[in-house]
């Protein structure tokens, strides 16, 4: 499939900023199941642009501006051709040792609550990885009311709530196989379907299985990713995988409106 992305993300200060400095992670990298056809990122100021890679292999831009800045607006556009690998994801930069992605973040912290939950459902699948990692996808899909107003909290937070935003939703995921002992990460990017529902990027978790790999599961839609989604970047939690993150200086009262487009067009790699 042929997914063309737009994301426009609009700062305004209510106040001049002096200065800002920003870490973007916007550009896909290529994997076994996604092709990047053409990508750009473009800021509205006077600028320079730095490409780099973060630790977790992904692709970062970083550039700063001297102010005085009353409105700054970044959009990345591009096509990416993707297929559907049921979920498994194979050929990624990977830069850290599996047994890493088991080391839990203040935000994919489980409190004893998640791990009762993730032990029960381990219990009821008699232990086995993979029919856990379903029955997981499905349970917090059931658990947690999704609302796409909601501001990301921890994992233990969003739990004891029973609602939570995308980045929510991954974020229990992810703490709850770590509850079990299964390395798990924070995806994000963008999904066909879920993102035109919620114009803002979409967030997802991976899980390692041995002899699989790395297994996308997306609990806000309670399935595997498939071809309707462009993996951009991977991290602990939605921090350190935020699109856009940065600092200024002076102002304040800063607001931010963002604003997804993914469309389909004809499939390109036949399956």
């Amino acid at each position: 499939m042929r997914l063309k992305v737009r994301h426009e993300t609009t700062f305004d200060y209510n106040q001049p900023t002096l200065s800002a400095i920003q870490i973007l992670r916007l550009t896909p990298r290529n994997h076994d199941g996604q092709f990047v056809k053409s990508w750009r990122v473009e800021v509205d100021a006077d600028y320079r642009l730095y490409r780099d890679e973060d630790p977790y292999g992904n692709i970062t831009h970083i550039f700063s501006l001297d102010g005085p800045i009353t409105t700054l607006r970044v959009v990345v556009e591009g096509e990416v051709e993707t297929r559907n690998t049921h979920g498994i994801i194979s050929g990624t930069a990977e830069r850290l040792p599996v047994g890493l992605w088991l080391r839990n973040s203040r935000h994919t912290q489980p409190d004893l609550a998640i791990r009762m939950f993730a032990k029960r459902l381990a219990a009821g699948e008699g232990g086995a990885i993979l029919p856990f990692l379903h029955a997981l996808n499905d349970a917090v899909h059931s658990r947690i009311e999704r609302d796409d107003a909601a501001t990301t909290r921890t994992a233990e937070e969003s739990f004891a709530a029973k609602s939570g935003n995308v980045q929510d939703l991954a974020q229990i995921y992810i703490a709850a196989c770590h509850a079990v002992k299964i390395p798990a990460r924070y995806i994000a990017g963008y999904s066909l379907d879920a993102d035109s529902m919620s114009n803002r990027p979409h967030a997802w978790a991976e899980a390692y299985v041995d002899r699989i790999g790395w297994i996308g599961f997306d609990p806000s839609a309670s399935m595997c990713t498939t071809d309707h989604y462009v993996r951009v970047a991977c991290g602990p939690d939605a921090i350190d995988t935020a699109p856009i993150r940065g600092a200024t200086v002076g102002g304040h009262e800063e607001s931010c409106n963002v604003q997804v487009q993914v469309t389909a067009g004809r499939a390109l790699i036949e399956e």
